[in-house]
């Protein structure tokens, strides 16, 4: 049950099941979640040494959680802060425990199926939105936003291209992914995702650049990383002075205002300065009642008065929790992709640490646009936790890794 690599059937259910959940947790209600609980709670009681492990270890990724509950203290709505805290802590607890008991190979099947149930769910019962902003449709699928099916379409993708180029996988699992990766194709076009297509194609481009270094030894490596380092910045100074952005913005029918979000921005970045240091509580801006709230669901149409943010990770997070919780959220964030980053430059290839590397750079594309790991029950906190876990595990009791890719493998021989 807890051993990883011994508990595949089990582990890929349990990764299926949650992520499910993260998707319709707010239509199938407390059910769902307890449902969720039941997945990864219960291995404590299995070998509660082994899947709790030392703690202490892991501070710098409990320690925003933490402070997201301390905030209830002075919140400006108390109860909606220490309820939203409790269980954005007890899904990163659930993160962490699976970290410890499942291993890549099984986290990577299990966010797949449960990615291809989420996207026949939502074409089986899904809808079209009319955008108020720019007077378009856009399929949502079973959200209320384009932008989450783009996300689970995005996770769709890089799994399915990481099965073939980064995981050592079976023909039987190539032979299911393909379909499965069809359908996150299909269903990333009808949301017309800008965010999510963009983030998909950077980081499938870095991922396969990443590949390319790897097959030189780590010390070659690191030279090539500082080259490609410097001629991405030259490019990207290129594009901006050729206006490249402009370009691609127009392509996906977006204005420089980026469908109302600078102005989205500009009014997360005011309402900051109210509460510059701790901020106004987690969970305690976008409230019902609340004036500045109401103002901007009224200015951008959302008639459900709910599930609305600054679509910026560190703005949401400045407003809500202050430069303390911007720091905080940073350095997890910097230490998850730098800690896998320079285990890529400086040891003996591994495709768990290629596959989180990956992920961290998705969730960091998307962190400037979406807030998709500061809530609990999402997909986004699910995976940036797992990563944060994985890192923290010493490697000489790390779970067992697949096998690197053939190429890899020949690479790292000749080297």
């Amino acid at each position: 049950m807890v051993r990883p690599g011994e508990n595949s059937w089990y582990g890929t259910f349990a990764v299926t099941v949650s992520v499910f959940v993260f998707a319709y947790s707010a239509r199938f209600g407390q059910v769902s979640i307890l449902l969720f609980y039941a997945m990864w709670l219960p291995l404590v009681l299995v070998d509660y040494r082994y899947v709790i492990g030392n703690y202490a270890r892991f501070y710098w990724i409990l320690a925003f959680a933490l402070f997201a509950c301390l905030s209830f203290t002075w919140s400006a709505a108390p109860a909606v802060t220490l309820r939203a805290s409790i269980q954005y802590m007890t899904t990163i607890v659930c993160a962490l425990i699976a970290s410890r008991t499942i291993d890549t190979r099984t986290f990577a099947s299990g966010i797949s199926l449960g990615v291809g149930l989420v996207l026949l769910y939502s074409l089986a019962f899904g809808q079209y939105h009319y955008d108020a902003l720019d007077g378009s449709y856009s399929f949502v699928g079973a959200f209320s936003s384009k932008n989450q099916l783009g996300f689970f379409a995005s996770l769709g993708l890089y799994f399915v291209f990481a099965s073939f180029f980064v995981l050592r996988t079976s023909l039987l699992w190539r032979c299911i992914a393909l379909p499965l990766g069809v359908l996150s194709g299909y269903c990333m076009v009808a949301s017309s995702s800008a965010t999510s297509i963009i983030a998909t194609l950077a980081t499938f481009m870095v991922v396969v650049t990443v590949g390319l270094v790897l097959k030189f030894s780590p010390r070659n490596r690191r030279a090539f990383f500082i080259i490609g380092l410097v001629i991405a910045i030259a490019a990207a100074i290129v594009a901006l002075n050729a206006g490249v952005v402009g370009m691609i913005l127009g392509a996906f029918g977006k204005d420089t205002t980026l469908t109302g979000r600078t102005y989205l921005w500009d009014q997360g970045l005011r309402a900051a300065h109210e509460a510059p240091i701790l901020g106004v509580g987690y969970y305690a801006y976008w409230v019902q009642g609340f004036s500045e709230a109401e103002r901007l669901w009224d200015e951008f149409y959302i008639a459900s008065r709910g599930g609305f943010h600054f679509h910026n990770t560190y703005i949401e997070v400045l407003v809500e929790l202050g430069y303390v919780g911007l720091v905080l959220i940073s350095l997890i964030m910097l230490r998850v992709l730098f800690g896998y980053l320079r285990r890529l430059l400086t040891e003996s290839y591994t495709p768990q640490t290629h596959l989180m590397f990956g992920i961290a750079i998705l969730l960091l594309i998307r962190s400037f646009f979406e807030i998709d790991f500061m809530t609990p029950y999402t997909i986004g906190a699910f995976l940036l936790y797992y990563s944060a876990g994985q890192l923290a595990i010493p490697q000489r009791v790390a779970s067992p890794a697949p096998q690197p890719p053939r190429q890899a493998a020949h690479a790292g021989a000749a080297a």
